[in-house]
């Protein structure tokens, strides 16, 4: 019997010894993991920026020609393809009509790395006042009919929902844009007009950490006349369409945050 308690107490100071360094190693390994962590936090997040939350491209398209029409008891987008003799018989030049470049400013701006990675907001403002959020999970159709179709629906109802959920890909919001911006965001306009020309990529290097506004054009002809720029630079000397300027402003971004 004496044996039986013996033998019985070792094995009870065993298992004790046992859980006792299965707490430190599950404490040693907690340790580490903090460890890690802070030393992932710690680690830079990218050049032009301080904080995570700061690497933020927003992209205000300005004058986009986004507008319904009545025709044949059915309303669809205005465009100078369509709608010739209604723009004729109101005496508008055709290029106040041209949907199809906020539909290529869109497909760029949307399918991009940068927005891919959570680092891009895009606002579409048109001719008409009317000022849409654009959710970075939204999808464009590939197709300006069915682009155009979404825009109808939009402008009427003011908002679209995901097929699967309550989430509004698209609405309308109250103006000013400028609401919409983060504390402390630098301002920038494109203009062809502005002097001298920079290269994008050094340009974008020596602006002040934090999130920035880009306002891009989204018409044929004309120039982006708004109050809350701070700045106005040219990106190339010669006229670059709407979607080639979305397109080499997210290129930009991406190499200087390191989005791949």
């Amino acid at each position: 019997t004496e044996l039986k308690v013996r033998r019985w107490s070792s094995v009870v100071a065993m298992g004790r010894e046992g859980t006792g360094k299965k707490r430190k190693d599950r404490e040693g390994g907690n340790n580490e993991e903090r460890r890690e962590k802070k030393v992932r936090l710690s680690q830079p997040l990218g050049v032009g920026s301080s904080e995570g939350n700061d690497q933020k491209l927003i992209v205000v398209l300005e004058k986009a020609c986004l507008e319904t029409v009545k025709r044949r008891n059915e309303f669809e987008l205005l465009n100078c393809d369509d709608h010739i003799s209604i723009l004729r018989a109101n005496k508008r030049p055709l290029n106040d009509a041209r949907p199809d470049i906020v539909h290529q400013c869109l497909l760029n701006l949307m399918d991009s790395p940068l927005n891919k990675a959570g680092r891009l907001q895009v606002y579409i403002h048109t001719q008409r006042n009317v000022l849409i959020e654009v959710h970075p999970q939204t999808r464009i159709p590939r197709t300006f009919k069915r682009f155009a179709g979404l825009m109808v629906q939009l402008l009427h109802k003011l908002s679209i929902r995901a097929a699967d959920g309550p989430m509004q890909l698209l609405k309308v919001v109250k103006n000013p844009v400028t609401q919409y911006f983060p504390a402390g965001a630098q301002k920038i306009g494109t203009s062809r007009l502005a002097t001298p020309s920079v290269y994008l990529g050094k340009y974008v290097k020596t602006l002040r950490p934090g999130p920035v506004v880009f306002t891009i054009g989204a018409m044929a002809h004309g120039a982006v006349e708004v109050d809350y720029t701070e700045e106005e630079i040219s990106i190339s000397d010669y006229g670059l369409s709407g979607a080639l300027v979305c397109s080499k402003v997210c290129t930009a971004f991406e190499e200087i945050w390191g989005v791949l």
